[in-house]
């Protein structure tokens, strides 16, 4: 039977990506988005037409009735969780901290943070042998913003990506005698359609020469990343927090 992963905001980017690679490991993927049902679907006929299995699941991690509803249709789809990839997350505009509303750090937070926790909730209830599971691995996306701190464009999106940081390395050690590894990788400037979303078009243009390998990454060098720490080449790995970031 394949190995199964729930990968959340995998509808685009570094999610996409990830699922892909991961169908091409063999794993079943459970694709979720929030409200992009068309690219979900795409990304799921890309892997069934190359002969992996695939789901597209809708839920709105920051829900937590739609967090456990969602499992719930994974376990009925594909049986037993052996992965998970936290990757669904926002940013906003940029801005200067004493701009920030409070509407905007609450939804930054419960995506970011609170919907990381409510998956992984779920993921460890599936697989640790406490629960009668036989383990398994979670992988949370975070950013290099989280130690660089994004000043005067999103400094609450580098405090929530610091807070799956320290969520990753209390959450490992909670789980290792359990059969659950849980690692992070911190992308840094990568080429994706987030940069447009907060607003910034061209921001991966404009960073790059700072990037000590003078270029942006990929969403595919990320999901590389990704996939390599869940599976067994990890095995004894746990608690890492991975820069992805050409060096910066």
């Amino acid at each position: 039977m394949s190995q199964v992963v729930l990968i959340t905001g995998a509808s685009r980017g570094i999610g996409a990506a990830t699922a892909l690679l991961a169908a091409r490991q063999g794993y079943a993927v459970a694709v979720n988005y929030t409200a992009n049902s068309l690219a979900a679907d795409e990304v799921v006929r890309q892997i069934r037409q190359a002969g992996g299995q695939a789901m597209a699941v809708q839920a709105d991690v920051a829900v937590e009735a739609q967090v456990v509803a969602m499992f719930e249709k994974v376990d009925a789809k594909f049986g037993r969780l052996s992965a998970l990839v936290n990757n669904a997350g926002v940013v906003d505009q940029t801005t200067r901290v004493e701009a920030i509303t409070l509407q905007r750090l609450q939804r930054m937070f419960e995506v970011n943070v609170f919907g990381s926790f409510l998956c992984a909730r779920e993921a460890v209830r599936r697989m640790s042998t406490r629960h009668g599971g036989s383990g398994g691995a979670i992988v949370n996306v975070s950013s290099a913003a989280a130690r660089l701190g994004s000043p005067g464009q999103y400094v609450d999106y580098a405090a929530a990506k610091g807070a799956i940081d320290t969520f990753t390395l209390g959450l490992a050690r909670e789980v290792a005698a359990e059969s659950i590894r849980v690692n992070a990788v911190r992308p840094g400037i990568i080429d994706t359609d987030i940069h447009a979303s907060g607003g910034l078009p061209d921001r991966v243009r404009d960073l790059a020469p700072q990037v000590p390998m003078q270029r942006a990454g990929s969403a595919e060098e990320v999901a590389a990343s990704i996939v390599w720490l869940l599976g067994d080449g990890a095995s004894y790995t746990t608690g890492a927090l991975l820069d992805v970031a050409g060096g910066r």
